[in-house]
C-alpha cells in the first residue's frame, strides 16, 4: 500500500474503496452550487483535493460506469492523468454525451481515481525491430477472417 499526501479542502470525506478489492476511489464535485451539463457540453469540476504522489506513481481520472451508462457522462481525456509533479486541484473533465441535461450536484461520485505505478523510458535509436508473428498489422488485424 502506497502512502499519498493529500490536503482536503474539500468539506467532504476523502475518498474511500468502495471493497476490498476496488481498483478505484470514487471523487466527488466540491461546488458552490449545482452545475448544468448540456449535452456535448464539457467542464471542469473541482473536487477540493491537492495531493503529492511519489515519484513512480501516477492517478488516473477515469469515468465511473453507472453515470456513463444511466446518463451518456463520461470524463473527455480517459484517462486523465495526474503526475507525480503536479501540486495543483484535482480537477475532473466530465464532457455530456447524451440528448438531456444533467445536473452536477455538491458531493455527486462524478469520477474514480485509480493510483498506478509507472515506468519512464529510454529511447534506444535502432536500425531494424525484431520479428513477430503479427509484424505491422494494426486495427483490425486480429478480427474474423
Amino acid at each position: 500500500m502506497v502512502k499519498i499526501k493529500v490536503i482536503n479542502k474539500s468539506h467532504h470525506p476523502l475518498p474511500q474503496y468502495a471493497t476490498a478489492l476496488s481498483a478505484g476511489m470514487d471523487l466527488r464535485a466540491n461546488i458552490a452550487e449545482p452545475v448544468t451539463l448540456r449535452p456535448l457540453e464539457r467542464r471542469l469540476i473541482p473536487t477540493g483535493l491537492y495531493i503529492a504522489l511519489p515519484p513512480g506513481f501516477e492517478a488516473q481520472i477515469r469515468p465511473r460506469s453507472g453515470l456513463a451508462l444511466k446518463h451518456g457522462l463520461t470524463v473527455l481525456n480517459t484517462p486523465g492523468t495526474i503526475d507525480a509533479d503536479y501540486r495543483g486541484e484535482v480537477m475532473v473533465l466530465l464532457v455530456n454525451f447524451s440528448a438531456e441535461d444533467f445536473v452536477v450536484a455538491d458531493g455527486e461520485r462524478i469520477a474514480q481515481m485509480i493510483i498506478a505505478r509507472h515506468e519512464q523510458a529510454e529511447w534506444e535509436e535502432t536500425e531494424a525491430l525484431d520479428e513477430t508473428e503479427r509484424g505491422a498489422g494494426g486495427y483490425g488485424h486480429t478480427g474474423v477472417k
